[in-house]
């Protein structure tokens, strides 16, 4: 993803609460969609999408910041400060312990003390990822799927099947069910699997889904502020709510020089 950090997007997700949300039956059927012209260019349906987010406009600012609360099965799961370049190639994790998070490419940096210093990998590219989703679809080592019509809680959606080349990013044989709405061509869900460190049939017994809502216009561009993640199967559409992500204070900023320099003493991951 750019390189695709797409690593482990759900280990966290296995922790789940009680609250449960209405499950729906998902009808699968050949989509018949015109695609839409942008400057006399015909858009695919994946550029059709990161055109609705207002792709070119994220990429010509260098870098984004913003503060994320983190919860699953009731309890805060991580709290911090982060800042990316909109190209996904550096980012920093401030948590509201004093302690960091670095990544560079694909090495990976922590503060000494860092408490759950085992996840530091995983939070360092998972939630840039879910973040810069919309922008990334294009990513090298992306392969599409044709559009279907799908319905989900009650509402119909373009979707499209994502998985990855071989040797993508940590786990190529992740997949992502990603379901747009027609109209908007804005991502409501994304449905998927992770394989860090477990089988491909190990991950898809579990797959889980993520919600975007509460759009707010940073800029230009549209940014999710608020994400839900719930049990997800094929046959049912979404299960039980088994986390919630909450952002607020985002911006476009242009980092200092010395933002992403790593301090000697940290710990490479």
């Amino acid at each position: 993803m750019s390189q695709i950090f797409k690593f482990s997007i759900v280990c966290v997700l296995l922790l789940i609460v009680s609250t449960s949300c209405k499950s729906e039956k998902k009808e699968t059927i050949e989509a018949e969609a015109s695609e839409p012209i942008v400057e006399n260019k015909i858009l695919t349906p994946v550029e059709t999408i990161e055109n609705a987010y207002n792709k070119d406009v994220f990429l010509s600012n260098e870098a984004i910041e913003l503060d994320m609360v983190i919860s699953f099965g009731g309890n805060e799961r991580l709290n911090g400060k982060m800042t990316y370049l909109t190209n996904s190639t550096k980012g920093k994790i401030e948590l509201k312990d004093g302690t960091f998070i670095y990544f560079d490419g694909e090495k990976v940096f922590h503060s000494p003390n860092l408490i759950n210093d085992k996840a530091a990998r995983f939070d360092a590219y998972t939630w840039m990822y879910f973040l810069l989703f919309p922008t990334k679809l294009s990513d090298q080592g992306t392969i599409w799927s044709n559009v279907e019509v799908s319905r989900l809680n009650d509402k119909t959606y373009n979707t499209q099947r994502l998985t990855f080349e071989a040797n993508t990013g940590d786990a190529p044989d992740d997949w992502y069910i990603v379901y747009s709405d027609p109209k908007t061509n804005m991502i409501d869900y994304a449905a998927y699997i992770v394989t860090v460190n477990k089988s491909t049939e190990v991950a898809e017994s579990d797959p889980h889904a993520i919600g975007y809502s509460n759009y707010k216009m940073i800029d230009g561009v549209p940014i999710a502020h608020n994400w839900e993640f719930y049990e997800w199967s094929k046959d049912g559409g979404l299960g039980k709510v088994i986390g919630n992500t909450i952002i607020n204070n985002v911006k476009f900023v242009n980092p200092d020089a010395d933002k992403f320099t790593v301090p000697a003493d940290f710990i490479e991951k």
